[in-house]
């Protein structure tokens, strides 16, 4: 693989404000990497492979790195908000098909947050707070997200560096935690070649992997904030392997740090995890500062999820594949606040449907097939030739990913394709009534340029 830097290229103008910085960047891809699913999903891929946490974390990395690739060519050659949606359109040039793909990523977007906000009000939060009522808290940690969203992208990233900062120290407190363990002679290292009973080791891995999976997503939502980054030629190739690698070491770490420390039954059991190896070790930290750092990770996820699922929507609505109400903007802030508002409303909703397991495998599923589309899209670009440098992926790479993303598919329970397909019906009646919408006024001859109205205004010195 090789990469170039260069200036943002000519005839790239965007509504969006570039301020986004390459360090921003690995932040918002780490952060919502790191955030989306250690913290919670490591008692569910113990159900699956009992202590050998790190054979699916492995497989999970080695798939996140090649799409990665994939899409570090695809962003840099064609910088613009909408992520493989875009890619799709220039790749068959099919409206409906452009749009589904958006609307899928949109929809990872939204299950994702979900799933967190269940999190959120899980163990972590019981720990601190004992019989608490899941169900509001859910919906209110959801309503404060939408709040910090219409705030300013600006705004929710800055907020997203000193998240990530305090759920990375939450994470080095575990792997230290384990360290200290397995120095004093704790811990039992036998449990990582130990599979869990009842489930033979090849389907476990699979089964394991799909969730593994799932703590790597958030480098594909960095793919729809590429209008507001800094020379996305230079800053998104560092940020995006930087981020996925520095994920990686840190997974299998803790990974390896909870199968020691905590007994494979107990570990299964737990929504709530990591929590499980601080109460393990017999160590004098306290737990609930854990619980609150926990919290914390996974309200940063959440909000990046927001954020890339409401952008997501903006860009469809300024494509014309959604009702154009979906890309009004706030004056003064310039946020899409009516996509930030739906979205908002749809991921409670979501909330209410299925556990944190649940919704974190229709995640991937969703993801999975916008994966699919942006294998396959890199491939059919490669002979489109643009005027400026940028990122390039050897065909093998993209390939492997398309199998591997083919792989995964096969894996996935007929729950979650029920709901996947869900989604699939109500973002199609959406598209339609855009395109009815657009007829109409293409008949009226009321169809107007779009207004340039530049998102998120530069912060003012009084603000």
């Amino acid at each position: 693989m090789a990469t170039t830097t260069t200036e943002e290229p000519a005839g790239h103008s965007t509504k969006l404000k570039r301020g986004i910085t390459t360090l921003l960047l690995f932040f918002f891809i780490v952060g919502d990497t790191l955030g989306a699913g250690i913290y919670t999903l490591v008692g569910t891929m113990a159900t699956d492979v009992g202590g050998v946490l790190w054979v699916p974390l492995i497989l999970a990395l080695v798939l996140a790195l090649l799409t990665a690739g994939t899409y570090a060519e695809l962003i840099t050659k064609y910088p613009h908000a909408g992520g493989a949606a875009r890619y799709a359109e220039r790749a068959f040039d099919k409206p409906y098909m452009t749009f589904l793909i958006g609307f899928l990523m949109l929809s990872a977007g939204i299950t994702t947050a979900a799933a967190l906000a269940n999190a959120f009000a899980g163990d972590y939060l019981q720990a601190l707070v004992p019989n608490v009522p899941t169900i509001p808290v859910a919906i209110g940690f959801i309503a404060l997200l939408v709040l910090v969203n219409l705030r300013g992208v600006r705004e929710s990233l800055m907020a997203n560096v000193g998240a990530t900062l305090i759920e990375m120290t939450g994470l080095i407190i575990i792997i230290v935690v384990a360290a200290i363990v397995f120095g004093s002679g704790g811990g039992e290292p036998a449990r990582l070649t130990t599979f869990a009973e009842g489930v033979t080791p090849i389907s476990g891995a699979f089964a394991a992997t799909i969730t593994a999976f799932f703590s790597f997503l958030g480098f594909e939502a960095a793919a729809n904030m590429a209008e507001e980054v800094k020379d996305p030629s230079r800053s998104y190739p560092r940020a995006l392997f930087g981020a996925i690698l520095t994920a990686g070491v840190v997974y299998l770490l803790i990974a390896i740090g909870a199968a020691v420390v905590v007994p494979l039954d107990q570990l299964a059991t737990s929504e709530g995890p990591l929590l499980e190896v601080i109460e393990a070790s017999g160590l004098a930290f306290p737990s609930w500062l854990f619980a609150l750092i926990a919290l914390v990770a996974i309200g940063n996820g959440a909000l990046l999820f927001m954020v890339m699922a409401s952008r997501a929507t903006y860009g469809l609505a300024e494509a014309k594949l959604l009702p154009k109400a979906f890309g009004a903007v706030l004056p003064r802030r310039r946020t899409p606040w009516v996509s930030i508002v739906v979205v908002g409303a749809v991921t409670m909703a979501m909330s209410l449907i299925g556990d944190v397991g649940t919704l974190a495998d229709t995640t991937v599923l969703l993801l999975v097939l916008v994966f699919i589309s942006a294998n396959v899209s890199v491939l059919v670009l490669k002979k489109d030739v643009v005027a400026h440098k940028h990122f390039t992926t050897p065909r093998i790479v993209s390939v492997l990913a398309l199998i591997a993303s083919i792989a995964l598919l096969t894996q996935q329970s007929l729950q979650t394709w029920l709901i996947a397909g869900g989604y699939v019906v109500v973002g199609t009646i959406l598209f339609l009534i855009a395109r009815a919408a657009r007829r109409r006024e293409h008949r009226q001859g009321t169809s107007e340029p779009t207004r340039e109205l530049r998102l998120e205004r530069p912060i003012a010195s009084d603000d």
